[in-house]
C-alpha cells in the first residue's frame, strides 16, 4: 500500500532539511501509541533510527536504515527502510521530501510511504491508522517550519 501526503510550508527547502533532527522526529511522533527514540544518527545514507512502540504488554522495536539521499537546488530528499519492524509491519519505504514550490516562498514537505504487512486485509486496516498518523505531521511541520 502505499500513502502520500503533502504539507506546504513558508520556507526555503536548505532551513528545512537543517531542523530534520532528533527534536523535530520525537514532536512528530503522534501520541498514540507512544514511541521512545533509542537512536538518531540523521538523515544521510548510511544512518539508523531506533525506536520502540509502547503498546501495552507488548512493546514493538522498529528500526530503518537511511538507503539513500540526493540534494540539489531545488529538492532534498532522503529514504528509510525498515530493517526490524513491529509484528503488524512486513516491509516499510518511507521517501522524505523537500521541494521548492513554483511559489518561491514556500516549499512541499512529502512523506512518501509504501508498506506491506503480513496478511493483504491487514494492509487495508492498517492505511487509515498509517494516514492519520502521518495527517498528524502536517501542522507540526506549520508550526515549526512556516516564517512569516
Amino acid at each position: 500500500m502505499r500513502i502520500k501526503i503533502v504539507s506546504t510550508v513558508n520556507n526555503d527547502i536548505k532551513s528545512i532539511f537543517a531542523g530534520f533532527d532528533k527534536e523535530l522526529f520525537l514532536k512528530l511522533a503522534p501520541p498514540f501509541p507512544p514511541v521512545r527514540l533509542l537512536r538518531f544518527d540523521g538523515c544521510q545514507k548510511g544512518d539508523e533510527v531506533h525506536l520502540e512502540i509502547l503498546i501495552p504488554f507488548i512493546p514493538q522495536r522498529w528500526d530503518a536504515l537511511i538507503t539513500d539521499f540526493g540534494a540539489s537546488d531545488s529538492q532534498i530528499f532522503f529514504i528509510d527502510e525498515g530493517t526490524r519492524l513491529p509484528f503488524f509491519l512486513k516491509t516499510w519505504r518511507h521517501w522524505h521530501g523537500i521541494q521548492q514550490s513554483s511559489e518561491l516562498s514556500k516549499s512541499l514537505i512529502i512523506d512518501d510511504f509504501e508498506y506491506t504487512t503480513p496478511y493483504k486485509l491487514l494492509d487495508y486496516v492498517m492505511y487509515p491508522v498509517l494516514y492519520l498518523q502521518f495527517l498528524y505531521r502536517k501542522p507540526v511541520y506549520k508550526r515549526i517550519f512556516n516564517r512569516n
